[in-house]
């Protein structure tokens, strides 16, 4: 990421990783304000959701720059370099307009007298990256929950709720629908609120705190599902996965709503984008190795989405999990055991956050191998009878990516 450059702001940013999760939007209003509101010169679709915000978002910016426009994106985590949090018309931002956005981020912090988080600041530049480059529409992917989040400063256009899982219970309450008021106080009043097939809007409706008018996406099909892709009709759809056509079902649906308020978008271009998208680290092949997958699902919806596309397709890996010590490693374990992997092999990393040995064996309720990164990458390097599954954490997707040295792109 560096080359040439003399970094200093980056390094400030990563140091603010300690500070944690702060509840509360005043300190981004501050540091937005500070900056002249940059989120006020372009429209904002706010992204939120328990999974599928990223590979929405993936499909979403994919599908309207084949259309012509000019799209900034906004995600997290990143997998190995912290540029692919903000992407611009197709590509993550250099490190070198980053730097200067966080410069700004900053200086706008020291004028405001506060401290904010790290994802404050990365909200700050990346919201300030799409007035610089003059982006047509801008794509927000809510980082947890949606009301005391960062990007639930922005007034969004249009808002998504992809799905509602248990997740972050320990921020967002302990059931569904505390979760999904968390998430909703995402939607405005009078704006559309678009929602993922696994939504019923009557559920939604007496969980909201406004008024938005609600558009459900219809699914799609019929579909033909293989282990790599998938095709709707003669389509194909770039993302591998039978729970990606959820996604994809979603992204259309905003993609009628921006219609309908006249944003022109012509349909003939849509597919070529669907077809082009790629999201790394979302049961993706990885470059430069045989038979290598790797998924990022952390909980047990995510997981259960991952097992039922493996026996809808009759594969059965051999399965390597890691994950952070907060999750709920027996909620996942028990979705993936479903798939009857023909072999278990636990993952830790250098982090303090990673499960212990002791941890993953008691949720899988087995004794299964404790591997290094780099004994985990000698294994991923190494030939095999079947695929190879690497998931449980996007942290260890891109420890390992970064082991490799393979770039998430």
């Amino acid at each position: 990421m560096n080359g040439d450059l003399d970094l200093v702001n980056i390094p400030r940013l990563q140091e603010r990783g300690h500070l944690g999760i702060k509840c509360g939007l005043e300190n981004i209003h501050a540091l937005l304000d500070g900056l002249g509101r940059p989120d006020g010169n372009y429209p904002v679709i706010l992204i939120a959701g328990t999974n599928g915000k990223g590979s929405t978002g993936a499909f979403l910016a994919h599908m309207l720059k084949a259309a012509g426009f000019v799209v900034g994106w906004t995600t997290s985590p990143h997998l190995v370099d912290v540029t692919e949090r903000i992407w611009v018309d197709g590509e993550p931002i250099g490190a070198g307009a980053l730097e200067l956005l966080l410069g700004e981020a900053f200086e706008a912090e020291v004028r405001a007298g506060l401290q904010a988080t790290y994802f404050e600041l990365m909200i700050t530049a990346a919201l300030s990256a799409f007035r610089m480059t003059g982006v047509e529409v801008a794509l927000v992917e809510v980082g947890m929950g949606g009301r005391w989040d960062a990007t639930n400063a922005t007034d969004p256009l249009l808002t998504v709720l992809t799905s509602v899982g248990l997740d972050h219970q320990q921020y967002l309450g302990d059931t569904r629908e505390a979760i999904a008021r968390e998430k909703l106080c995402t939607a405005r009043d009078g704006r559309p609120l678009v929602l993922g097939p696994t939504l019923d809007p009557a559920w939604i409706r007496p969980l909201l705190s406004s008024e938005p008018t609600l558009h459900p996406a219809p699914h799609l099909g019929p579909a033909d599902i293989r282990w790599d892709h998938s095709r709707v009709g003669d389509r194909r759809v770039g993302l591998a996965g039978l729970h990606q056509l959820d996604n994809l079902a979603t992204a259309f649906e905003v993609v009628r709503q921006l219609q309908a308020l006249g944003f022109p978008i012509p349909d003939d271009r849509l597919w070529s984008g669907v077809a082009e998208t790629r999201w790394p680290g979302r049961l993706w092949k990885v470059p430069g190795l045989e038979g290598v997958w790797m998924d990022g699902a952390h909980n047990p919806d995510g997981a259960r989405v991952l097992a039922d596309h493996a026996l809808a397709c009759g594969v059965r890996p051999h399965l390597y999990f890691g994950a952070m010590g907060d999750k709920d490693l027996a909620g996942v374990a028990a979705e993936l055991k479903r798939m009857r992997p023909l072999s278990v092999s636990f993952i830790q990393g250098d982090a303090p956050r990673y499960a212990t040995a002791s941890a993953l064996g008691q949720a899988w309720g087995l004794e299964a191998p404790m591997l290094t990164l780099r004994q985990a990458v000698a294994h991923l390097k190494a030939p095999s009878d079947a695929p190879r599954l690497v998931t449980g954490s996007l942290y260890l997707v891109g420890d390992l990516l970064r082991e490799l040295g393979i770039p998430a792109r």
